[in-house]
């Protein structure tokens, strides 16, 4: 069986350097706000050229701590991708925000920048974009319209570690980012872990205060904050396997390049690119009618998949306001969507294998 994600074998590669990061955390034993948790903050700072790195607990609480930093709350309305995945919709309407959704671009299935100001209203305070699959999201018109109406851009960039955008990285292309190190990501931890990258200093001094209880030192609290501090075991791990991400990143870009260029199945519809410098392909998308006897006959042939998502966040329980709203685009990609095996660990035969047997669909 081909794995989605073979998560041992991706780990392997750094076994004995973690293992002895973890063994040093044992021997110190200081587990929380110590030298691996800073090492790694300016490291991961400087790769996403920002001045500012806070680690927290999650992607969600990343974007939770964003939003709350800025003091958005009840009556403001944040933009956000109507086919993102829950959590970007979950920190808005956990602060009391109004998520408005918009519809994303069928090619890149990232929003589409021509319906954004549309939505904007009086009470809009900030857009969301959501780098999703890996793409990084055309920023230019998003850039003007922030402008024109004094919106702050907040990225989700949970699933693009490493994607640029004009030569810039996800990060850095807002006024503050969300980054999610769950263990699948092309940047995880092993467990919970996640950070939020800015260059506004108020703001990133803010958020670590929250994320510390409300607290700027000891026993000292400024805000009503929350617990979400990245550990130092996650910390440790996470530096160590930052300086591969960019050639793990180059070989995710080949492998993605060998499917779209000779997946020849016309019942399958294949992501675009608008630039490859742009897409890490933490997740590669593709669309096809008979998505679900599409999945059954590669689990038969050895070939797991997975669907990114099911069911659109409009259509949850969870938000039983919209479900009489209609978002076809999102709808359709949410119907169609299913994601193909792709990681730094795959062997040129799994990848053969791969589109062999999705020719034969």
């Amino acid at each position: 069986m081909i794995k989605f994600l073979d998560l041992e074998k991706v780990n392997n590669r750094y076994r004995e350097e973690i293992d002895k990061r973890i063994k040093s955390i044992l021997d110190k034993g200081w587990y929380l706000q110590g030298e691996w948790d800073k090492t790694f903050e300016d490291n991961f700072a400087k790769f996403c050229g920002v001045k500012h790195c806070i680690g927290c607990a999650n992607g969600l609480d990343a974007l939770n701590l964003i939003i709350r930093g800025y003091g958005f709350g009840a009556g403001d309305e944040i933009i956000v991708p109507a086919n993102t995945y829950i959590a970007s919709i979950l920190a808005i309407s956990e602060n009391g925000c109004t998520p408005v959704l918009v519809e994303p671009d069928i090619n890149t299935y990232n929003i589409n920048p021509e319906l954004i100001e549309e939505k904007i209203t009086d009470k809009t305070k900030a857009i969301m974009v959501v780098h999703l699959y890996g793409q990084a999201v055309q920023m230019g018109k998003i850039w003007n319209l922030a402008k024109k109406y004094n919106l702050k851009i907040i990225e989700d960039s949970a699933q693009a570690h490493g994607a640029l955008y004009n030569g810039n990285r996800t990060g850095s292309l807002g006024d503050a980012s969300g980054f999610s190190f769950y263990p699948g990501k092309n940047l995880g931890c092993m467990g919970d872990g996640g950070c939020v990258t800015t260059n506004d200093d108020e703001l990133a001094a803010r958020i670590r205060a929250i994320a510390n209880y409300g607290s700027d030192r000891k026993y000292h609290h400024i805000y009503k904050g929350i617990n979400s501090r990245l550990d130092e075991i996650q910390a440790a791990i996470l530096d160590v396997k930052l300086p591969y991400l960019d050639n793990d990143n180059k070989r995710r870009r080949e492998i993605s390049k060998f499917y779209r260029e000779n997946i020849k199945n016309p019942k399958i519809i294949l992501p675009k690119v608008y630039d490859e410098k742009s897409h890490v392909w933490h997740i590669f998308a593709i669309r096809c009618e008979k998505r679900d006897k599409l999945q059954k006959y590669l689990e038969e042939n050895g070939i797991q998949t997975n669907i990114h998502y099911p069911t659109p966040p409009h259509k949850q329980g969870a938000y039983k306001e919209w479900e009489n709203q209609s978002y076809p685009v999102s709808e359709e990609i949410h119907r169609t969507e299913l994601s193909l095996p792709i990681s730094p660990v795959m062997t040129d035969d799994e990848i053969e294998k791969v589109v062999r047997i999705a020719n034969a669909f």
